[in-house]
């Protein structure tokens, strides 16, 4: 029998895990209609939608939402917790009134940080180390004797993505496939002075007019180039500390290499495992005290 129901939902896909009383993942669904795609009013019928064969008309099954559904454009607003702190707590959830009877749901906390201001919504479950959460907007995370105590995060994705489709390196660059040889040699050097990132990219279209370097090869570069510059200003991060790479699988992957070319003891972890811990922790303190 389904004890609760957990839910990542975040920018662009929404994630619901049926829970069982052991505490265990009976079963797991997805949908595209992330938090960026939905009005307000919109939210409680998507979740009903993706889980309506998980409910019961006899009783009201609690709801764990973590993710961009609390953010100022998403369902309900939900609060953040200053770091330094635990990364999750059943302390200061948001209660969503639903029109719905047979689910009640709690939006966690996100965390924030004032200087230099910085806030995270849905990774705060993921955390349970030193960890990189590479992403659109990756996250690089501090944990001392169980708490959160800094964090920052990087626009690398969002910049990957803008400037191979939307710049003047959108003619070099190839839409897919990468050459690994080129994105470590790029990881080293942007890594070595991640100022000069910006000042050598141009350095991409250039030479494929000039020495009709590979479109594969010049997207390799740019891939390089962003993520060793983004190495190379978060290494207080990574400097003489095993890390944990938290994500989706490919883009791991990429800054695995990354990591171990730097000489980083790394390990990796499922996103879906780690968002499943995170909530399992609020989801038994919530449910205990109740």
């Amino acid at each position: 029998m389904i004890s609760w129901i957990g839910v990542d939902w975040g920018t662009t896909n929404l994630r619901a895990f049926a829970i069982d009383d052991n505490g265990l993942a009976m079963e797991e669904k997805s949908s595209p209609k992330g938090m960026s795609s939905l009005k307000p009013e919109e939210f409680e019928a998507t979740l009903v939608e993706l889980i309506d064969d998980w409910l019961d008309n006899e009783r009201c099954i609690p709801v764990f939402a973590c993710g961009m559904v609390g953010a100022r454009q998403g369902w309900v607003e939900a609060q953040y917790r200053a770091v330094p702190c635990t990364p999750v707590s059943s302390s200061q959830l948001t209660n969503v009134k639903t029109t719905d009877r047979r689910i009640d749901v709690k939006i966690l906390p996100g965390l924030c940080q004032s200087s230099p201001a910085d806030v995270m919504r849905g990774e705060e479950t993921q955390i349970a180390g030193s960890i990189c959460l590479p992403g659109t907007h990756s996250k690089w995370v501090r944990v001392k004797n169980g708490n959160v105590v800094s964090f920052r995060t990087f626009m690398t994705g969002e910049m990957f993505a803008l400037l191979s489709e939307q710049s003047v390196l959108r003619h070099s660059v190839s839409e897919v496939g990468t050459d690994v040889g080129e994105f470590l040699k790029a990881v080293s050097i942007a890594s070595e002075d991640p100022n000069s990132t910006t000042e050598t990219m141009f350095s991409i279209r250039a030479g494929s007019l000039l020495a009709d370097v590979e479109p594969t090869s010049a997207r390799a570069n740019l891939s390089g180039m962003l993520v060793g510059q983004e190495l190379g200003v978060a290494k207080k991060f990574w400097d003489g500390l095993p890390v944990i790479v938290v994500g989706a699988q490919n883009l791991s992957k990429l800054y695995v290499r990354a990591l171990k070319q730097l000489s980083v003891k790394v390990t990796v972890e499922s996103g879906n495992t780690a968002v499943l811990d995170g909530l399992m922790r609020v989801a038994s303190e919530e449910i205990a005290t109740a």
